[in-house]
């Protein structure tokens, strides 16, 4: 018994140590170093993906319409669209984008973040589609100086 034990945990540490192998993220701040100093939306968007033509649909995005701290804006989204990758970005700061996740057709593409925000603006998450087009959604927000939301 003992031996079919050591055997049993044996492959499956060997199975544990080939999973990460398989999982594969981007550098984006290496591959598209461009997207990380872009001053505007558009011209973060094009830079990570050649357009900024997107398709207003399928990509859900919630955030406050008044955000007393600016310095932690909570931001949900999500999407159902078969996913390459999905990319937020912000025009209130000096530069644009604020990250960009890749995704598989496996993933769970549901998330929480939050934000730095040095004034009002709009928010902008974009989907890039495995059938190569691009979703997105976008939301305005209210900045209230100094925490008095007024």
């Amino acid at each position: 018994m003992q031996r079919r034990k050591f055997l049993s945990l044996t492959l499956g540490a060997l199975a544990l140590a080939v999973v990460p192998a398989s999982v594969r993220a981007e550098d984006y701040r290496k591959l598209k170093p461009t997207v990380w100093s872009a001053h505007t939306v558009e011209d973060g968007i094009k830079n990570l993906y050649g357009t900024t033509t997107t398709i207003n649909e399928g990509v859900k995005l919630k955030a406050p319409k008044i955000a007393a701290n600016g310095g932690a804006i909570p931001v949900d989204f999500s999407t159902k669209i078969p996913a390459k990758s999905i990319a937020v970005f912000q025009d209130a700061n000096p530069e644009s984008a604020v990250c960009v996740y890749s995704v598989n057709e496996y993933s769970i593409n549901e998330y929480s973040i939050k934000i730095k925000m040095g004034k009002s603006g709009s928010i902008t998450v974009v989907v890039e589609g495995q059938d190569g087009k691009l979703y997105s959604a976008k939301q305005s927000l209210e900045v209230a100086l100094g925490g008095c939301e007024g």
